[in-house]
């Protein structure tokens, strides 16, 4: 009875000393790298981010520039597309003129980290081309 007592015992022992190393221990299948929720903000190296991103051949089947009014009034306001967004990129708002000639204002480029003060200094064009949204 003693020696089966003493058995239990070494078991529960070499059990709880196995169990930590084995309740943390790596899975046996491959690395996948940590998932995140939605939303949820990663920090990583930018070359890492970069590295992860995946580089696909160009495809512009389907595409076709007049599917894209260019500098459109969609809401008939009488401001066209370039100046809606100068308005609403405007650090200081511009006064707006017949036809929606938009004068005075600011504007900040943080591609360039420069102030502008004249709508005419400033290009408005689309990130990604047209053509890529197709």
């Amino acid at each position: 009875m003693r020696l089966a007592r003493t058995r239990r015992t070494l078991i529960a022992a070499l059990l709880a000393l196995l169990t930590p190393t084995t309740a943390h221990a790596a899975p046996a299948f491959a690395y996948q790298p940590e998932r995140h929720a939605p939303g949820e903000t990663v920090t990583l190296p930018v070359r890492d981010a970069l590295a992860a991103l995946t580089v696909a051949d160009e495809d512009r089947a389907g595409y076709s520039r007049d599917q894209f009014k260019h500098w459109t009034d969609a809401d008939k306001d009488g401001c066209n597309t370039r100046a809606e967004v100068l308005l609403e990129e405007a650090v200081t708002s511009p006064e707006i003129g017949a036809k929606c000639a938009l004068t005075g204002g600011s504007w900040y480029s943080p591609y360039d980290d420069r102030y502008f003060d004249s709508a005419s200094q400033l290009d408005v064009d689309h990130l990604l081309s047209v053509a890529m949204t197709a």
